[in-house]
């Protein structure tokens, strides 16, 4: 039979999950700290996500972590291993810390947590739950597993062993949603989180769109190579109804200037032509004129 505080443990884990669940589709993939360190209620309690450390335990569970949190610039040096698990470093060079202790009971009785990376400064991609699986005391560090069947399941506290899951797999989807994240929060930050040709500043309306594709040699993921569209002028722009010339002036193909389709079209589209966009912040972030004479000359052959 289990204690009364592994009862509440494995309560507030399940609520926590189900309130990230739901902001995650509120708010999308990547969530801001002020919103983890409020936090969310429990039995008249307030549970926060986040700390001042790394590894980090709410008050309502003394014993082991609810979440662990990577961050930009941080002291610790968080990568992925060749077996293609999360290495996580102790809290400090003391593997009898407190918290590294908690980490390690974790791993031991199976306890999940959620995984928190930043992607810009203030903001955070979670992933939950993932499970402590390895310990090297001599690298000083955890290896978390964050696997997709993992993922999955979001109401299971063990992981069967015979399962071998395809851990691969998850780590790519793992590593893709941290760049294509890390590239839009940047990019919008840049743009001051509005559309550069037509300043719409709906933040879930807006993407980070690429002037040379990511699939491209030259399609980095640097700020200089994305203009913030919302997602009108994105699909505009990836179709080709207009381009940007190496000036950052809008060019609208002469097909659709001849167009006659009401006010959508002649306000969304035709009067961008010849127009400046919206330059980032600061002015060295600005698009790089090469990259776009490049995408510049696709959208003349299109036309």
């Amino acid at each position: 039979m289990s204690s009364p505080q592994a009862s509440i443990d494995h309560r507030v884990r399940l609520a926590a999950f189900e309130w990230l669940e739901k902001q995650t589709q509120i708010h999308g993939d990547v969530l801001p700290r002020e919103l983890l360190a409020q936090g969310f209620f429990f039995e008249g309690k307030r549970v926060p996500f986040v700390g001042p450390q790394g590894i980090f335990k709410p008050k309502i569970l003394p014993e082991i972590p609810l979440s662990i949190i990577t961050t930009i610039e941080g002291p610790y040096d968080d990568s992925f291993d060749v077996n293609n698990l999360i290495v996580y470093r102790y809290r400090g060079t003391d593997p009898d810390h407190r918290d590294n202790v908690g980490l390690r009971e974790a791993m031991e009785r199976k306890i999940p947590l959620v995984y928190f990376h930043a992607v810009v400064r203030g903001k955070y991609l979670a992933r939950w739950p993932v499970f402590v699986v390895g310990d090297d005391r001599k690298a000083l560090a955890f290896k978390i597993d964050a696997d997709s069947q993992v993922l999955m399941a979001r109401r299971e506290y063990a992981v069967s062993e015979e399962v071998v899951p395809p851990r691969a797999y998850a780590t790519i989807m793992i590593r893709q949603r941290l760049h294509q994240q890390s590239f839009r929060q940047r990019v919008l930050q840049a743009y001051r989180e509005q559309c550069a040709c037509c300043r719409l500043k709906r933040v879930e309306l807006l993407d980070a769109a690429h002037i040379i594709g990511d699939s491209e040699p030259e399609g980095i993921p640097a700020v200089r190579n994305g203009i913030a569209l919302c997602k009108l002028h994105h699909a505009a722009f990836d179709s080709n109804l207009f381009g940007i010339r190496p000036d950052y002036h809008m060019e609208v193909r002469k097909d659709v200037l001849r167009e006659k389709d009401g006010p959508m079209l002649i306000h969304g589209l035709q009067e961008l032509n010849n127009r400046k966009i919206i330059l980032p912040t600061p002015s060295k972030l600005s698009p790089d004129r090469k990259l776009l004479e490049q995408r510049f000359e696709e959208f003349r052959a299109a036309g």
